[in-house]
């Protein structure tokens, strides 16, 4: 597979200037840290091509934050729209990054299955995570399972990590990569389409989604303050002190 060619504005492969909006003030280390992502990513496609989606997107799915939001857009501007190839290459890019992120959903699977599911029943209870938890994940994914990994791939921040917690509840290795692969066909396909459409503005794109990124990150950190609060109130007694030890019967 043959490699991206230099886009104009991207010296020796790194970010082009569309991609330097930090430097307007505001927001620096979060517009330094994507900047040195994009980087990497144009770095990556300038080198190697197509290979680098399927490299870059299993990165993404093994609980690594490397934004896939910037992954499949670029791909669809430098390696389809910039080549002047036609639309049925977004397709191909859609395919790529679905294989990519199942290879990568494996890894966490994996890890999830026999690291964490192991690590949470022995030392759970030191880091607020019960038996009873833990059944409750297992009840969830044995009803919601392939649902919640096909609906996963659709959401921002919460597709990076839903591979963890369905190893660690056994959810079927064929089920989960069967749903992994179709969401994640047509989240990848959808943002490959919007940079090949986009061309060079292609960012406007990621500045269309950022907004809706916010909104669950806060939900998910809403829920893990309510759940570290349930789990210490339940430890510590609801006056916030600690229980006492139950005395034997007179």
């Amino acid at each position: 597979m043959e490699a991206a060619p230099a886009v104009p504005g991207i010296a020796g492969g790194g970010a082009c200037g569309w991609g330097r909006r930090g430097d307007r003030g505001g927001g620096l280390l979060l517009h330094g840290i994507e900047n040195a992502l994009l980087d990497f990513i144009t770095g990556t496609y300038n080198a190697i091509g197509w290979p680098g989606v399927i490299f870059m997107m299993a990165i993404e799915s093994a609980a690594i934050p490397l934004p896939s939001e910037l992954i499949m857009p670029l791909a669809g501007w430098k390696l389809i729209e910039a080549k002047s190839r036609g639309l049925e290459w977004v397709l191909l890019a859609g395919f790529f990054g679905a294989i990519g992120n199942t290879v990568g959903s494996w890894i966490a699977y994996y890890a999830g299955l026999y690291g964490g599911r192991p690590f949470a029943e022995k030392y759970g209870k030191y880091i607020l995570v019960s038996r009873h938890d833990l059944d409750l994940a297992d009840r969830f994914f044995n009803r919601w399972g392939k649902w919640a990994v096909f609906g996963g791939r659709l959401l921002p921040v919460v597709r990076t990590f839903i591979s963890v917690p369905a190893g660690i509840s056994r959810v079927p290795i064929g089920q989960f990569t069967a749903y992994t692969f179709a969401g994640a066909f047509i989240w990848s396909t959808g943002l490959a389409y919007g940079g090949y459409k986009l061309g060079e503005n292609w960012e406007d794109l990621r500045a269309a989604m950022r907004p809706v990124d916010y909104p669950i990150a806060g939900i998910i950190v809403i829920v893990l303050v309510w759940y570290v609060i349930r789990h210490v109130k339940r430890a510590w007694g609801d006056d916030g002190r600690e229980p006492e030890a139950a005395k034997p019967a007179p």
